[in-house]
């Protein structure tokens, strides 16, 4: 066996989305990722890659640079097989995402030393309970005069959340968003509080993310209040399954959405390399 490599989306889509498609609750990041590559959201080296057995697909990864490696829900077995390809064809990965023991095993395999590791988990909707207190203010979907506002504000999250500032890559990424109606906000008295994001289903699988509050905001609710908007909205999309991802450095955020009724069903990894 071994991994094939390509930058061209409608190959790799033909060999590997069915086998993401068997999970698309675990291979959730994945397939919102590959769906932004096929509509042009990122461009440049993307590397896509499958591995094969007896002429099935039994693996996949993907990276869309700057960015690091993702990973499916992956055979742990097969990673050090990748990490080896990647080394030998000099690819430069700053970072590795996935479930835990898969990108473990890759860091472990990989020629750089891990520098950071942030541990997340995976929660899915289970019922959505009553809210637990009255917010003032109301959802409303985002339109093409927010998105100033929300690149901004999407380059505060990534920065809050990875150290690291992408302002620059937001804006185009922010209006691929509001084209589709992925982007929620929360207003009160007018004035916009906080926003929230969830993908149109693919496979009746949606995920939610990122949320965000600005800091002036934050104690008041607005959090919770636009997560359980932007559920409901994932919900009236058709979605089945509802997912997110939660820091586990964060208990507050990690509190709020059990509260809401999303139940833990698996933990990932990002592990940024020196």
């Amino acid at each position: 066996m071994a991994w094939i490599f390509t930058s061209d989306v409608e190959v790799f889509v033909g060999a590997a989305e069915p086998w993401l498609l068997r999970d698309p609750v675990r291979n959730t990041v994945p397939l919102t990722v590959l769906r932004a590559i096929r509509a042009g959201v990122h461009s440049g080296d993307v590397l896509l890659a499958w591995l094969e057995e007896d002429g099935r697909t039994v693996a996949a990864a993907l990276q869309t640079p700057p960015r690091g490696l993702l990973l499916p829900d992956l055979p742990a077995s097969s990673v050090p097989s990748l990490a080896a390809a990647l080394i030998e064809a000099e690819r430069e990965v700053p970072e590795v995402q996935g479930p835990l023991a898969q990108a473990e095993a890759f860091a472990a395999s990989w020629w750089r030393p891990a520098a950071r590791r942030v541990p997340e988990r995976l929660y899915r909707l289970e019922i959505v309970t009553p809210p637990r207190r009255p917010v003032p203010g109301a959802a409303r979907t985002a339109g093409t005069g927010d998105r100033e506002l929300l690149a901004a504000w999407f380059a505060d999250f990534h920065l809050e959340a990875l150290g690291e500032r992408a302002a620059g890559e937001m804006l185009p990424v922010v209006s691929s968003r509001i084209g589709r109606q992925e982007l929620i906000l929360w207003e009160d008295g007018g004035r916009p509080v906080a926003c929230a994001a969830f993908s149109v289903p693919i496979a009746a699988m949606s995920r939610i993310g990122p949320v965000y509050t600005p800091p002036e905001f934050r104690g008041r609710g607005y959090g919770e209040a636009v997560t359980r908007a932007v559920t409901r909205e994932a919900l009236d999309a058709g979605a089945i399954e509802v997912l997110l991802f939660a820091d586990l450095g964060n208990p507050v955020s990690n509190s709020v959405y059990q509260a809401i009724g999303y139940r833990a069903i698996a933990d990932y990894a990002a592990i940024a390399f020196g």
